[in-house]
């Protein structure tokens, strides 16, 4: 889902002085042009989601892991030093080949950090979050993960009680890989379910 698609949300008081506060570092030339961005983009979708990809790696990797991570998504992903705040109680759901699931948040934006970093901008946007829970097909389409009718589309709402991490299903001719090599090909947008691998 493109920010062209929908009108953002106005901003905050917060985001107002977030905006001036890099607005005055770049024109002092503190940081340059575009650093913030750059930031906050790598850590979105490569550093942050990193800790995830592991978690799913060693699933993928080690049966016993993976069941213990589907009967408790909290103490699997403890295991693996990842938890705290925003992950302190977590649920793990499998994708399957007849079973697709996908995150969202209804009521604001609460997001598994300790495995995913900080939530792209879309997930936070009000049309994502209402448009998954009315129309998913579609807005999964639009934002390039189709599913056949076959497949059934299971919708999780996150809240300030529990957070959800998508299994998705390894991909085929990775046997043979490392832990390392198979984390390498998760991505964050696949363990929201708004992707497939």
């Amino acid at each position: 889902m493109s920010d062209s698609t929908h009108h953002p949300a106005p901003m905050s008081p917060v985001e107002q002085r977030v905006a001036a506060l890099e607005a005055l570092l770049t024109e002092r030339g503190l940081v340059p042009d575009g650093f913030i961005e750059q930031v906050t983009h790598r850590y979105e979708s490569q550093t942050g989601p990193m800790n995830g990809a592991k978690v799913v790696a060693r699933a993928w990797a080690d049966p016993e892991y993976k069941m213990r991570l589907l009967a408790d998504g909290t103490a699997a992903i403890a295991e693996l030093g990842f938890g705290g705040p925003e992950g302190d109680h977590m649920v793990v759901v499998e994708n399957t080949s007849i079973v697709h699931n996908v995150i969202v948040c209804t009521l604001c934006s609460c997001y598994p950090w300790p495995v995913l970093g900080l939530p792209p901008a879309w997930y936070k946007d009000p049309p994502y979050r209402a448009r998954m829970v009315r129309e998913p097909r579609a807005l999964l389409a639009e934002m390039g993960c189709f599913l056949t009718e076959e497949v059934e589309i299971r919708v999780w709402d996150s809240s300030a009680e529990v957070r959800y991490l998508v299994l998705p299903q390894r991909p085929p001719a990775t046997e043979g890989m490392t832990e390392a090599e198979l984390a390498a090909l998760v991505t964050r947008d696949s363990m929201i379910g708004v992707a497939r691998l």
